[in-house]
């Protein structure tokens, strides 16, 4: 007689140091996604009811792009690996990292992407921005031009996506080489570019670490509430759906008994 083990989840358990328990704070309110000090409260609500439907079990899509040696795989390992390579290698083609997340007591999952910034791997990395749900550009801060070519970045991953339909950040790497007085001037042009793009602004360093976490915690937060927001109106569609049939089927009903009641 064979014995059956526990039931395995298909994901990984969440960590400890990825519980989310409320909406991290924006970098810069004049280039915010939102401002709110909080989560949505029908967002909230769902979660304290168990309302979420299959947002636990979803993966969001992220994909991180950039020009090459701006840091993208450096950020991305820094906050999933806690770690600092200084020997760079360019990615080659795509490379990915998945984590979990707990926010307001639901999982959640983010996909990230590592894209290849180098011109002769474009082809092979844009067939990979496909059904992004979230969209990093990278750029560098003390180099102006990558900040320039962010506007082409974000053209190419658009092309590949609906533009209503993804959340936008435009990241600035390597703070800790930048001076005051340098990253307080590409700061000034960076803010109008995300402003342009509709995106939020984020300036971080790789190597100390300095809002690494913060940053993606953020990302995770307004994915999480905006696949929340979606799966209430999605539910309530279906429940207004139900209602009218149900209403429809009764009024048929009580046709059918004032046209029996006419011909007895």
């Amino acid at each position: 007689m064979s014995r059956r083990g526990p039931i395995m989840s298909v994901l990984p358990p969440v960590r400890k140091d990825r519980i989310i328990p409320r909406l991290p704070h924006c970098f810069c309110e004049e280039a915010a996604l939102h401002v709110e000090c909080d989560f949505n409260p029908k967002v909230k609500a769902a979660c304290q009811e168990q309302r979420t439907g299959t947002v636990g079990f979803k993966i969001a899509k992220v994909i991180v792009v950039g020009d090459l040696a701006v840091g993208k795989t450096c950020l991305i390992n820094r906050f999933c690996k806690d770690a600092f390579d200084k020997n760079y290698k360019a990615t080659i083609g795509v490379d990915f990292e998945m984590e979990r997340f707990e926010v307001l007591g639901v999982p959640f999952s983010l996909q990230l992407w590592d894209t290849a910034g180098q011109e002769r791997f474009k082809c092979i990395a844009s067939t990979y921005y496909r059904a992004a749900q979230v969209v990093i550009i990278v750029f560098d801060v003390t180099d102006v031009a990558s900040l320039e070519h962010s506007r082409q970045w974000l053209e190419d991953a658009l092309r590949e996506n609906d533009p209503t339909a993804v959340q936008l950040f435009l990241v600035g790497t390597k703070k800790d080489l930048s001076s005051p007085a340098q990253y307080a001037q590409i700061e000034r042009d960076a803010l109008e570019v995300a402003q342009e793009m509709r995106a939020e602004y984020w300036a971080l360093s790789s190597l100390t670490g300095e809002n690494v976490k913060k940053f993606f915690f953020r990302v995770a937060s307004l994915a999480f509430e905006t696949n929340v927001l979606a799966e209430l109106e999605r539910s309530g569609t279906r429940q207004i759906g139900t209602i009218v049939k149900i209403q429809s089927t009764g009024s048929n009903a009580s046709k059918k008994k004032k046209h029996l009641a006419c011909c007895q």
